[in-house]
């Protein structure tokens, strides 16, 4: 390109800038930057009190969860139950051979007509030699023995029933059955094979009405909301008293409510978090143990919060911000980007909405519709329709700014 050429593009490039630098000034008074003041709507930020929930992750337990061992040592016969099926306690789920324990009674019980024979026969040596040894026919020590022997045999009759107790227990231990009523597990064993006394597992019941949701709050969500309670910004349910909903994983809410029933006092180490458990009516086993559930704790109150829609909320590189009505030096109305601390997100008076921690007060004005066209310290007008995207249309410039 040409010397000549490049000056004049220069030349150029300097009278446009001349004329819209004019044009800004001209209409300094009505726009900024040359650009009409946006118009919006705004609203006055007041204290509310407003219902809290908190949200966690669970599982779902049974309230008990019983382990079915063999209590006697012998071979599975058989298994008397539907695997995964409800059972009742009492309900026989599996047997153990009882051969070798039906012999153990019937020795007991032999052992013990023996000492009842025995006895017998000392309590008749006794009663014969008693008035002997009253009428000094026979001498006192003989009396005495025969009582001795008396005493022991009733001795050795409790002894024997004792064993005969000890062998009819076993012999029931061959039958084991359900000690509650919920549901069966799989089987551990198979028939034939051989289990171990206190030690094999059979299968697992667990009871599931009421059932158990187990969810962690970590200690640093504990300390938040103590700091919160502490402050008076936050009212907790008395006694854990909150109202238990749970989501399940297709993301349909559970129709019955529970409520918690403990809350751990110490911290898991290993985790950082605090566990605590609600119980939830399952009459119909629609739930069972394992499931994954969102669990959401409703009851809690924050008391005078600062609340303003989301709409309202931007971002910048320094973080999030609003804009607040304010003045400029001549008195018109401009908008003032205004720093805040973000709080929980909350659905409030059917809007979405966020809790402002700090940067807001009673009393401010914020603008709600229409920023899209906001500058930061820009000159605005106030009133624009609630809802309208963008503001209503701003006037129109002057005239004096149309010739430019």
């Amino acid at each position: 390109m040409s010397r000549p050429s490049s000056r004049r593009l220069l030349l150029v490039a300097a009278v446009a800038s001349a004329t819209l630098a004019a044009c800004g000034q001209q209409q300094g008074g009505g726009g900024f930057h040359g650009f009409p003041p946006a118009q919006v709507t705004t609203e006055t930020v007041q204290p509310v009190s407003l219902p809290v929930s908190f949200e966690y992750t669970g599982q779902t337990i049974g309230s008990k969860d019983v382990e079915v061992r063999a209590r006697v040592t012998g071979i599975v016969e058989h298994r008397a139950y539907q695997e995964g099926s409800a059972v009742k306690a009492g309900q026989l789920l599996f047997t153990i051979d009882p051969k070798p324990y039906e012999a153990k009674v019937a020795a007991a019980e032999a052992e013990l007509a023996r000492a009842q024979a025995q006895k017998a026969q000392a309590d008749r040596e006794y009663a014969r030699l008693k008035p002997l040894a009253e009428r000094h026919a026979v001498g006192q020590k003989e009396a005495d023995d025969a009582q001795s022997n008396a005493d022991l045999a009733a001795a050795a009759i409790k002894a024997a029933q004792a064993n005969v107790d000890s062998a009819r227990l076993d012999l029931g231990y061959t039958r084991a059955v359900s000690p509650i009523n919920g549901l069966s597990s799989r089987a551990q064993v198979s028939e034939g094979a051989l289990a171990t006394a206190n030690q094999t597992l059979l299968t697992v019941v667990s009871q599931v009405d009421p059932i158990w949701v187990t969810f962690n709050v970590s200690d640093t969500a504990e300390l938040k909301l103590n700091r919160e309670v502490a402050e008076g910004r936050l009212a907790l349910p008395a006694n854990n008293a909150y109202d238990v909903a749970i989501k399940l994983g297709d993301g349909t809410t559970f129709p019955r409510k529970g409520t918690i029933n403990f809350s751990d006092t110490r911290v898991d180490p290993s985790t950082g978090t605090v566990e605590l458990r609600a119980e939830i009516a399952n009459k119909d086993l629609a739930l069972k143990p394992g499931q994954f559930v969102r669990v959401t704790l409703t009851g809690a109150t924050r008391k005078n919060a600062i609340v303003v829609p989301q709409t309202a909320v931007l971002d910048s590189a320094q973080g999030k911000f609003v804009y607040v009505a304010g003045k400029d030096k001549d008195g018109k109305d401009i908008a003032l980007p205004r720093p805040v601390v973000l709080g929980d997100w909350v659905d409030a008076s059917g809007k979405n909405q966020f809790v402002i921690e700090s940067g807001l007060k009673a009393g401010d004005v914020v603008l709600v519709d229409g920023i899209a066209k906001v500058m930061p310290n820009g000159p605005i007008i106030l009133g624009g329709a609630p809802g309208a995207p963008g503001g209503a249309p701003a006037k129109a410039a002057p005239a004096e700014a149309k010739k430019s």
